[in-house]
């Protein structure tokens, strides 16, 4: 029970941390100037067009449900958990490797990069090293999870070549050319495919299907089958 309430306290300030970094972005966004999108609104709404809003956004729905104890198990949020997880990694890694130097941040928007960049992807995978849930991966949730990469590409090139705008240098092909760019999704696409086939190993060596993590919702099918189990109608 006390290792329930830790973990609860741990995926809810997962959670605080993607809010008050979203909540954070958003006005920096609004007030920047200057750019392809010249309204407030117009800016805001272009927040969705970088994977790292989208990978936090992600992190802080599971999270928020783990805290709030109603997910269940269920491929669905497998899916979800997994997604995040290694989007939220990758967004970690490539901002390191190859984004960081970009750009010279001041005041608020040093916060947000912060938490948005930093705190929440040491969060989430802190805390699904150390809480999990196990037993809720498999290789079919992993090819499920591919989706949100390929998704987010191709209506990235898509709208790109629509409005003229690429939230990030290495899929721009202006800068890039399009060989440049294919290279560089491969690369990050490896990395994508690693980290999620190395989470499910994990999940899968270390999950205890026998003792299922009492912060999550039991199934509905599950809990029928218990009762059947026990002899109880």
């Amino acid at each position: 029970m006390q290792a329930s309430k830790i973990a609860r306290a741990w995926f809810a300030l997962t959670a605080l941390v993607v809010i008050a970094g979203l909540a954070a972005q958003i006005p920096v966004s609004a007030g920047t100037t200057g750019g392809t999108f010249h309204t407030p609104a117009g800016r805001v709404a272009n927040l969705l067009a970088f994977f790292t809003i989208d990978s936090n956004i992600l992190v802080g729905v599971g999270s928020l449900l783990l805290a709030l104890g109603v997910t269940g198990r269920s491929t669905l949020f497998g899916v979800l958990r997994l997604t995040g997880l290694v989007g939220i990694t990758v967004t970690g890694v490539v901002f390191q490797v190859a984004l960081a130097d970009l750009y010279e941040l001041h005041g608020w928007a040093v916060f947000a990069d912060t938490m948005l960049h930093k705190v929440s992807p040491l969060l989430c995978v802190a805390g699904w090293l150390l809480f999990g849930p196990r037993g809720q991966l498999s290789w079919r949730v992993l090819w499920w999870s591919l989706l949100y990469p390929l998704a987010w590409l191709a209506v990235t090139l898509v709208r790109g070549a629509i409005v003229g705008f690429y939230p990030y240098p290495f899929v721009d092909p202006g800068i890039n050319s399009y060989g440049g760019v294919a290279f560089n999704c491969v690369l990050i696409g490896v990395l994508f495919i690693g980290l999620a086939a190395a989470a499910v190993g994990f999940d899968r060596t270390f999950s205890r299907r026998d003792e299922p993590d009492d912060y999550l919702a039991p199934d509905p099918a599950e809990s029928v089958e218990r009762i059947r189990d026990a002899g109880t109608y």
